[in-house]
């Protein structure tokens, strides 16, 4: 038997051989048993695509919902039940493409969430065409001349919305991913951990070496409370900074903003439906015309 609880045996797992999403699974299993939480504890929400299938490979609940939806419901999830240690996941496509907008508001929001994005730089599930993280120049079956956009910096963006917590790893060095994931997850507000993951089928040039050679932890000394430095790591290109670029502590969370989530009321899934107040709310609406129900 496994010594981690999150292990889950028996199941087909559909990546390919030498996937960089085995790493992330690991590390994502060894963070959570490492904080000695119980697989009740946690819930998983991810879209659609190869990193959104991680929740099936793990002992711990989930929700598999819409391509680019899994951070409203992550979201809600964690404001229903703030017990609950919530992460949403999925791949680069799914988080900054289809989810783009989504993402941009979650950070906003500032709810106390991990989210974690396999960031491979191409869409592996259909089949390789680019994704928003594609350097320019990648050759896809779509993108037969290459891609034509700048790629978008999560970090970077991250940044300027002011988002609490940005970090980088790499699934080639699964210790260091457990590690930077363990803390986002301690981080009380929205955490972004970006995932540099190869596909080893639909993209051939950033690979396990390509990223081993490319990429570098920040140094010790880096000042996490330095915004502007932060953002000006996270935009470096030549060579790719490691590790958490930014964390700040004390920032009112989602829930602790709308009164309705505050510290001191009930959680919403301990909360009694009043049968009376529900019914007449219904009954104001029974019989209008439709018109006449939009401005109620």
């Amino acid at each position: 038997m496994s010594g981690n609880p999150f292990d889950l045996d028996g199941q087909d797992i559909a990546w390919c051989p030498g996937c960089g999403n085995f790493a992330i699974l690991r590390a994502v299993k060894d963070a959570l048993a490492d904080l000695d939480l119980l697989p009740r504890e946690v819930v998983l929400v991810s879209g659609i695509g190869q990193a959104a299938k991680l929740p099936h490979y793990l002992a711990a609940n989930f929700f598999n919902g819409l391509h680019g939806r899994a951070l409203p419901v992550a979201t809600a999830i964690k404001s229903v039940n703030p017990s609950l240690t919530v992460i949403a996941e999925s791949g680069d496509g799914d988080m900054y493409g289809e989810g783009g907008n989504h993402f941009i508001h979650a950070i906003r929001r500032n709810p106390n969430i991990t989210n974690i994005i396999h960031d491979n730089m191409v869409y592996g599930l259909t089949k390789g065409q680019a994704s928003p993280t594609s350097r320019r120049g990648f050759q896809t079956p779509v993108q037969v001349h290459g891609v034509a956009s700048d790629p978008i910096n999560p970090l970077t963006l991250a940044l300027s919305l002011n988002a609490s917590f940005v970090a980088r790893a790499f699934a080639g060095d699964i210790p260091g991913t457990t590690a930077i994931i363990k803390k986002a997850i301690l981080h009380r507000g929205y955490a972004l951990v970006d995932i540099f993951q190869p596909c080893v089928t639909f993209n051939r040039v950033n690979t396990f070496a390509w990223f081993k050679e490319k990429t570098y932890y920040l140094e010790d000394a880096h000042d996490v409370s330095d915004r502007a430095m932060a953002f000006q790591r996270a935009a470096e290109s030549d060579r790719l900074p490691l590790g958490i670029f930014f964390a700040e502590e004390g920032r009112p969370t989602f829930a602790e903003s709308a009164g309705v989530f505050g510290e001191d009321a009930v959680p919403l899934f301990r909360r009694l439906v009043d049968s009376e107040r529900l019914g007449a709310l219904i009954e104001t609406y029974r019989g209008k015309p439709l018109e006449d129900q939009k401005g109620s």
